[in-house]
């Protein structure tokens, strides 16, 4: 076996699909396209379809790519969307990205009940909604006793998994929640034939974060405690991502991999 053999039996997503969540800008989007360039075919999930702009590079690459529309904040469609897909589309997929988020910033005393219901909807419901029903679906397809390729489940969790941050009250609570449903999904679902882990962002330069960016004493702050030095770009996690869906992962189970520049260590 030659070394680009190898690597292709570890990490090559050729021939499998991937339903992926927020699939439009920055780390989603880098993602999605890592994805594609090691194989998979892509399901992208959008609120807005004028946005094709990850539809098309995935197709200059040669993979297949269905675009759905569906908003994460709306519960009704949300709870048809697998249905929709499996059902009426005929589509089937073994590896789904949980990528979508919002955030709302406030101060906790000023904070909103329409913010915290709305973070916590998108960041955490539909989490866990599209993780019980695509798992229920990687189940069905693979029946009692299964060989072969196991389904991986990757959900988005957050440095504000393991800490508080400051005015995101609603955030922190709900990737708190992710990190949970992570380790709970996958005490169920691993010797079912489905890994369930997560990807923990540190500090990231995208449109998510632009205010923090552009407060010169929290960026400032933020820089001085991340180990390497520079906040992370989008890129940053296409390594992570295809661990994550690829055979290379296997026997990883219930865990967040942190990206985040050693944030964590310090």
């Amino acid at each position: 076996m030659t070394s680009n053999e190898f690597l292709s039996s570890l990490f090559s997503l050729q021939g499998r699909t991937a339903l992926v969540t927020g699939g439009t800008r920055g780390i989603g989007q880098t993602m999605a396209l890592a994805l594609a360039k090691a194989g998979a075919d892509l399901i992208l999930v959008q609120r807005n379809l004028d946005n094709q702009d990850t539809a098309t590079q995935a197709k200059q690459l040669g993979r297949q790519v269905a675009v759905v529309q569906c908003d994460l904040a709306d519960k009704e469609q949300l709870g048809g969307l697998v249905q929709k897909i499996t059902g009426e589309m005929g589509l089937k997929f073994d590896i789904l990205v949980n990528s979508g988020g919002i955030q709302r910033r406030a101060p906790a005393e000023n904070f909103t009940n329409e913010n915290w219901d709305e973070v916590l909807q998108v960041n955490l419901n539909a989490v866990w909604t599209l993780s019980r029903d695509c798992g229920k679906h990687m189940l069905e397809s693979r029946g009692v006793g299964f060989t072969g390729s196991r389904g991986k489940i990757i959900n988005v969790a957050s440095l504000l998994s393991y800490q508080g941050g400051m005015t995101v009250p609603a955030y922190a609570a709900a990737k708190h929640g992710v990190l949970g449903l992570i380790k709970a999904l996958s005490n169920e679902w691993s010797s079912k034939g489905i890994n369930v882990n997560g990807i923990s962002p540190g500090y990231i330069a995208t449109e998510m974060n632009t205010a923090l960016i552009a407060d010169p004493v929290r960026s400032r702050q933020i820089m001085e405690r991340i180990p390497i030095g520079r906040w992370g770009t989008p890129e940053d996690f296409e390594g992570a991502i295809i661990f994550l869906a690829s055979r290379a992962s296997d026997y990883v189970c219930g865990e967040s991999l942190l990206v985040d520049g050693g944030w964590m260590a310090r």
